[in-house]
């Protein structure tokens, strides 16, 4: 099971494995405070894309089509497949306000595709 998770959240047991999906480090967040396992700053939009976007609801549907392709290229999906398969519960951080627009939303629903 993917789950989704602010960086700002508290940190859960049920959380399971925590992998940081951003390129950024989140802002006034401590590596204590995130309690990650994992930082996949590769697997994040490209900062050409990340711009474009700029966190617009609008632009979302384009943004995840265009994320969708740059992660078809990306080797760094393997990895986090593996990830997913070795552990019951994997949660996607991020540092976005915006819970249902942002790079974590649309790795999800594509990392989803590939493992059914």
């Amino acid at each position: 099971m993917i789950q989704l998770k602010r960086a700002y959240d508290s940190v859960e047991e049920d959380d399971g494995c925590r992998v940081l999906v951003d390129r950024l480090w989140p802002r006034g967040v401590s590596k204590e405070e995130l309690n990650h396992d994992y930082w996949l700053k590769e697997l994040a939009p490209s900062d050409k894309l990340r711009q474009w976007f700029d966190h617009d609801p609008k632009k979302f549907d384009g943004f995840r089509q265009r994320y969708h392709q740059e992660l078809k290229t990306n080797n760094q999906v393997d990895k986090l497949i593996t990830i997913c398969q070795k552990h019951d519960i994997v949660t996607f951080v991020y540092a976005a306000e915006d819970r249902d627009h942002n790079n974590a939303v649309a790795l999800k629903e594509y990392l989803e595709q590939q493992l059914n």
